[in-house]
């Protein structure tokens, strides 16, 4: 388990990573983490869940209309 402490920046607060874990977890300094509730508490994620949510509509919209697209390609 890593435990992280809140902790003052300024006129805000923060947390601070370790430089080993923004390696393992992939991500660095000027990134943008989503934070999302979940029944456990929160999550953090680099991952836009409402741009993963429209994704998932335009693959169903392509998928449906692939023959219109491909039309419309040419």
């Amino acid at each position: 388990m890593i435990s992280l402490k809140v902790t003052t920046v300024g006129n805000a607060a923060g947390v601070i990573f370790s430089p080993e874990l923004m390696e393992k977890y992939h991500f660095s300094q000027g990134d943008i983490l989503y934070v999302m509730e979940t029944p456990n508490g929160f999550e953090l994620s680099p991952y836009d869940p409402e741009f993963i949510q429209q994704m998932k509509v335009a693959e169903t919209v392509m998928q449906e209309d692939r023959t219109l697209l491909r039309k419309l390609a040419q």
